[in-house]
């Protein structure tokens, strides 16, 4: 098929990332056509590879977010490493690092130190707290900012706080690193300069929290933790179906105002009266009273099949949902319909990929190879002008830095 071209061929990004938030930026950047180059530590690598073994022998978080990027390993402490990587980015249009904080400006890697020699480069640094502030050097993981962003006080049980199953503190902060360098980009675009971009952790996912920030407005009191239920909008959540005619299963369905409530009383529960019981004749009064409403529609849902409640559900066009597992996902029939699935190369065969969100009419994604450590040492230096010798003894082995 021919190449049609993509938003970012031609740009090259460099990236010194490890774990999740970094990874996932330059992941978006590489599927619209980046060059993605990298850095890692010789041998091991980024550390994310030994999360688990869960893919043909890698492990899963790298599997997902690495493809489409060259492996350069440099142990960037050592004078020639280091002087490899600052000649990669004279030439660069973007640098991405995810380092502890403060690493990279040790090492001479700040946008000051930089634009002097690449005035059009665009550094995104991606830290716990950000630049400055008082938790500046504070240690970051993503349950971490989790808890810290209040994510914890609104998410689980009454009785037990709950983290995300994914980690969402780190993909926030991929994502707004993401957008902002496309932003960079388009304003260098008509300034021809580069700029520096400091996103936070804590500061992605406090925006992410804005509906439990405003409602909790003035000290009002913040949206409770109601497992997988809505925490203002009720009936909206799991309901167990089937236990009276041997079909036991979980329906997942919400409502949204009036008139679909007074649909569900109507073709779901088949109890019209119940749409205008004071208890229940608004959204405030049905969260008054959930309790209450929740055994009315548990008593009911208990004769009916799982199918039954679905196509009743349908009818009235209430929204609803199965509650798939990883296996559902796998197989859902919606992705297979719209032929979201493709393969991708990786050390260890290939393995199915998701295509990006988002069709685009004009480019199709670019969905390369996850690389091995160190994979494209070769050829990058040799691009950047080095000999076989000099290659040959940079890559030679060395003592593990202390």
């Amino acid at each position: 098929m021919t190449h049609r071209t993509r938003p970012l061929d031609g740009i090259t990004v460099v990236s010194l990332e490890h774990a999740v938030a970094a990874p996932f930026c330059t992941r978006q950047l590489a599927d619209l056509g980046a060059r993605v180059i990298k850095v890692e530590r010789p041998g091991s690598g980024d550390f994310a590879r030994g999360y688990d073994q869960r893919v043909k022998g890698q492990s899963s978080h790298f599997t997902w977010i690495n493809r489409s990027k060259e492996s350069l390993a440099l142990d960037v402490k050592q004078p020639q490493a280091k002087a490899a990587l600052l000649q990669l980015l004279q030439t660069a249009d973007v640098l991405v690092q995810n380092l502890a904080p403060g690493a990279a400006a040790r090492m001479g890697l700040s946008y000051e130190a930089l634009k002097a020699h690449n005035p059009r480069l665009i550094v995104c640094d991606i830290s716990g707290y950000g630049a400055d502030g008082p938790y500046r050097d504070k240690k970051a993981y993503d349950l971490l900012i989790q808890s810290e962003a209040g994510f914890l006080s609104v998410t689980g049980t009454p009785e037990t706080p709950s983290k995300s199953g994914i980690s969402v503190a780190d993909i926030a902060a991929g994502m707004y690193a993401y957008t902002n360098i496309l932003s960079a980009l388009l304003l260098r675009g008509r300034t021809g300069q580069g700029s520096h971009i400091d996103v936070s952790m804590l500061e992605a996912m406090g925006e992410w929290m804005g509906y439990p920030l405003y409602y909790a407005f003035e000290g009002a009191p913040p949206p409770p933790r109601t497992g997988a239920s809505h925490a203002s909008i009720y009936p909206y959540g799991p309901f167990q179906a089937g236990q009276d005619v041997g079909e036991v299963g979980t329906v997942m369905l919400g409502l949204q105002n009036e008139r679909e409530w007074k649909a569900f009383c109507d073709i779901v529960l088949q109890r019209p009266e119940v749409a205008t019981d004071a208890r229940f004749d608004s959204n405030a009064r049905r969260n008054q009273h959930r309790a209450e409403l929740q055994a009315l529609i548990l008593d009911i849902f208990a004769g009916l099949g799982t199918a039954q409640v679905v196509e009743r559900l349908d009818r009235a066009g209430i929204a609803n949902a199965r509650v798939n597992d990883m296996a559902g996902l796998w197989a859902h029939p919606q992705l297979q319909a719209r032929n979201r699935w493709r393969t991708m190369a990786t050390p260890a065969g290939e393995v199915p990929t998701l295509l990006p969100p988002g069709v685009n009419s004009a480019f199709d994604y670019r969905l390369d190879a996850v690389p091995a450590v160190g994979q494209h040492n070769t050829a990058i230096l040799a691009e950047l002008g080095w000999s076989a010798a000099q290659i040959e003894a940079l890559q030679a082995p060395r003592a593990e830095a202390i």
